[in-house]
């Protein structure tokens, strides 16, 4: 319900966005000069309009709008595929998709293998005559014995009794197929059934777990289901009984037996030195066994048979009726298909989550009692104030104070003094109030980007502008910079974590790698590229170095320095997430590389769309930011 009222709420969005984008062009005046920035203000209908239209081919595409319209399409499609996958053997066989029988494709490609191993044999030089004379007598006779399998005549009465008692078997299934009440299901075998249905869960319901995902419910739980389940059940035992006979008449088995002892007493006595020669002999075995286990039958045998299963084909096909176009028109590029005992999404619906399930999916990862791998993604710990206290606070600082820790008396007891008190503080060795502290996956990651861009930022500005002040500075640090900036951040990752450990030292120092070249080469173009008639007018006004470097040369900076900003948080986002594939036991990257692992589609696309939300809101900070320390930009 939820899904069906966001999709006419996109739809209705789009086309009032549209309608009012085409009146404001008709009313609105359009003076100002192409190229104005002015011009390219605004326009939120147009943002509602582009982010619609992402949301509905994500609902389309993913089969989301399919579930919300038509949710018991899946499961109806699941005793489909079942049918289709009950007819898909006897479809090989016959020529219903194919154009010739299996049997006629059986025939003329060992046909073609005996003929090229009869060549093989004929212009080998290294056998002998007599081996020669053998090897083409075997594959005379390994061809003679297709003839045995097509001769109408040689054909068992017990084989063409069955054929027709399978035949009748589906020419009455077809009939039975399109009665309004096939099968005959009594009322408590209808409860039964709808009651194991619902146990079952609903088309991608979700369980407790991250992992428990149903796909396709399989038990039919409308009557066109059970029509098709039933049916399916019915051609699985067509197919397996047909697929047990076997076209060995008499003829047929004492000559495969024959040429199987031939071979293998032939085989037998050879020597070591007659390997091309044994081989030979092993390869019309094989062909020998390929047309013995081939279904082979004469040429008119299946000829009722297989007009029942064309008939059976069209009948089912009809019977499908609106699910035909529901699944044409609402499930594109795939399907739902049956193998064995389960159903499966194939197509864009497996790979590309539905928005519902992925948010189903997102609360279920944000729960602490569930999260991924037992950590959730983003929740908060209640933490006494004291403990980050004492992690702040170095503890060195009850050691200066004057006097001696308190010894415990001959009672037993110890008496706190002022000193002792001082260390309690220090260590966090007391009680006061709590605070909620974020923790999970996603401020994992945040953390660590963050912390990597401060200390980046920390250093690299103030030594990028002393590079661009000083040639002492540039000619010194230069070359530093240059040698490992080139270097990718993922080949120092291996080297920075083995050293550092894979938790959160390793990853921020390799981040503050990152962005420290970028702050440092931004801060430097910034200093660089200040204006010289500035810094000549600032100090024929009396202004000191610090002042000419604080109201002139560090405001000239800003621009490229946080245009170095915005560059960093991208590569040291990239960085982490890849860092956190290689070692990592929290963070987003470490989810969608389990996530990769065990094909949790759901769980990889929240990822992907957590670390886009996370870059967006760090931008658009950084925009903010801009905004208010750069007024000035591109005003003059």
């Amino acid at each position: 319900m939820f899904t069906k009222i966001i999709t006419f709420l996109i739809f209705f969005a789009v086309v009032g966005c549209v309608l009012y984008g085409r009146k404001l062009i008709r009313t609105e005046k359009v003076d100002a000069v192409f190229g104005n920035p002015e011009r390219a203000k605004g326009g939120i209908h147009w943002v509602i309009v582009g982010s619609s239209f992402i949301l509905l081919t994500w609902l389309y595409y993913s089969w989301d709008i399919a579930k919300a319209f038509y949710p018991k399409a899946a499961n109806e499609l699941c005793q489909v595929g079942k049918v289709n996958d009950s007819l898909l053997s006897l479809k090989y066989l016959f020529p219903i998709e194919e154009r010739q029988f299996k049997s006629t494709f059986v025939i003329k490609s060992e046909n073609k293998n005996i003929d090229k191993l009869a060549k093989e044999i004929e212009n080998t030089t290294v056998l002998r005559d007599q081996d020669k004379n053998k090897l083409l007598n075997l594959i005379v006779k390994t061809k003679n014995t297709i003839p045995l399998l097509t001769n109408e005549k040689l054909l068992e009465n017990e084989n063409k009794i069955k054929i027709k008692e399978l035949t009748n078997k589906i020419t009455q299934l077809t009939k039975e197929f399109q009665k309004t009440n096939y099968p005959n299901e009594t009322a408590e075998e209808e409860t039964k059934r709808l009651e194991e249905a619902i146990k079952e869960g609903e088309w991608g319901a979700s369980g407790t777990a991250v992992e428990q995902t149903i796909e396709i419910p399989i038990i039919p739980k409308t009557k066109k289901g059970l029509k098709f389940d039933a049916a399916a059940q019915e051609l699985k035992i067509i197919s397996d009984e047909f697929f047990k006979l076997r076209n060995h008449n008499p003829q047929y088995k004492n000559a495969i037996k024959e040429i199987k002892d031939e071979i293998k007493q032939y085989r037998s006595e050879l020597d070591d030195t007659q390997e091309v020669a044994s081989a030979l002999a092993k390869d019309i075995l094989k062909v020998a066994r390929r047309i013995e286990y081939a279904s082979i039958f004469p040429p008119k045998t299946l000829d009722d048979m297989q007009k029942s299963l064309i008939e059976f084909d069209n009948v089912q096909k009809k019977e499908q009726g609106s699910l035909r176009f529901v699944d044409v028109f609402l499930f594109p590029s795939g399907t739902i298909v049956s193998s064995g005992p389960s159903c499966s999404e194939q197509g864009s619906g497996r790979w590309l989550p539905k928005p519902s399930d992925t948010l189903n999916k997102f609360i279920l990862l944000l729960k602490p009692s569930v999260g991924f791998k037992n950590i959730p993604l983003i929740w908060f710990e209640m933490m006494d104030v004291s403990k980050i206290i004492g992690f702040i606070l170095p503890d060195w600082l009850a050691d200066i104070i004057p006097g001696e820790y308190p010894v415990h008396s001959e009672d037993g007891s110890v008496k706190p003094n002022f000193k002792s008190k001082v260390l309690n503080i220090v260590t966090g060795e007391f009680k006061l109030f709590k605070i909620p502290i974020p923790m999970g996956h996603i401020w994992d990651s945040f953390l660590r980007v963050f912390l990597g861009l401060v200390l980046g930022i920390i250093v690299g500005v103030p030594l990028g502008l002393f590079m661009g002040l000083n040639r002492f500075a540039k000619g010194f640090f230069d070359p530093l910079i240059e040698l490992y900036r080139p270097v990718p951040p993922l080949a120092w990752a291996p080297l920075v974590i083995s050293v550092l450990g894979i938790d959160n030292v390793g990853k921020v120092f390799l981040l503050f790698m990152v962005s420290l070249s970028i702050m440092i080469i931004s801060a430097r173009a910034g200093a660089s590229g200040t204006q010289l008639s500035k810094i000549h007018a600032s100090h024929s006004l009396g202004a000191s170095r610090w002042q000419i470097l604080r109201y002139v040369i560090f405001p000239n900076s800003l621009p490229e320095i946080l245009t170095g900003v915005r560059v960093a948080i991208g590569m040291c986002w990239g960085t982490l997430v890849a860092a956190e594939f290689l070692a990592g036991t929290t963070g987003i990257g470490f989810v969608e590389n389990v996530a990769k692992k065990y094909f949790q589609y759901e769980v990889i696309w929240i990822t992907i769309f957590v670390m886009g939300m996370l870059g967006l809101l760090f931008d658009v900070t950084l925009r903010k930011i801009i905004d208010k320390t750069i007024p000035w930009r591109g005003k003059g």
